[in-house]
C-alpha cells in the first residue's frame, strides 16, 4: 500500500502513545496533505542540531535513528492495522539523515538534499521501488527511504566534489 493512499485523518490523541508520537514524526504525519514532506521538514532542525556534534556523533545518531525506526514503524503499523500508513514518517526522518551524511549542513545543501531526497522517495526508481513492494513490517517501511537516502547522499557527494 503506498503512502499516497488516502486514509481518514487521525486524531491528535493518537500522539499520546509514544510509539505513534515518534512514528508520526512528533505530529508531522498528521498533516492532511504530503505527510512525507512534513516528516522530512521535521528532520531539518534535528539534522542541523546533530550535525553540530561532529561527524562521528552524526553517523552514530543516524544509525540509531535507522535501527530504532525498524521497531518504531513496525510497532506503529501493527497498532494501526495498516502496513505503511501515510502518517508514519519516521522513515523520512531517517532517510533525510542519511541524505545529509556526505555534505556540509549549509542551507544550500539542506535545500538541495531535501528536494533530491523527496524526489527519490516519491518517484521510487528501481531498486527502491522493489524494496518498497517486496518487504513488509518495520524493515519494509524503512528500507525504501533508507535506500533513497543513500542514493541522494551519493548524488549530493558527487555534486559537492564537482563544486
Amino acid at each position: 500500500m503506498s503512502k499516497s493512499t488516502q486514509f481518514p485523518r487521525l486524531e491528535v490523541r493518537l500522539l499520546r502513545d509514544p510509539v505513534h508520537f515518534l512514528a508520526f514524526g512528533f505530529g508531522a504525519g498528521l498533516v492532511p496533505r504530503a505527510p512525507g514532506t512534513a516528516g522530512t521538514l521535521v528532520a531539518v532542525p534535528l539534522i542541523m542540531f546533530i550535525g553540530t556534534l561532529g561527524f562521528t556523533a552524526y553517523v552514530m545518531a543516524t544509525t540509531l535513528i535507522c535501527l530504532a525506526g525498524v521497531y518504531i514503524c513496525d510497532a506503529s503499523a501493527k497498532k494501526l492495522g495498516v502496513h505503511d500508513h501515510p502518517g508514519i514518517v519516521w522513515d523520512e526522518i531517517a532517510g533525510f539523515a542519511i541524505t545529509m551524511l556526505a555534505v556540509p549542513h549549509t542551507w544550500q545543501w539542506l535545500v538541495t538534499g531535501f528536494a533530491l531526497f523527496r524526489l527519490l522517495d516519491i518517484v521510487k526508481p528501481w531498486p527502491i521501488r522493489e524494496a518498497d513492494h517486496r518487504l513488509r513490517g518495520g524493515l519494509g517501511i524503512m528500507l525504501d527511504d533508507v535506500m533513497a537516502g543513500f542514493f541522494a547522499a551519493a548524488i549530493l557527494y558527487a555534486l559537492h566534489r564537482m563544486i
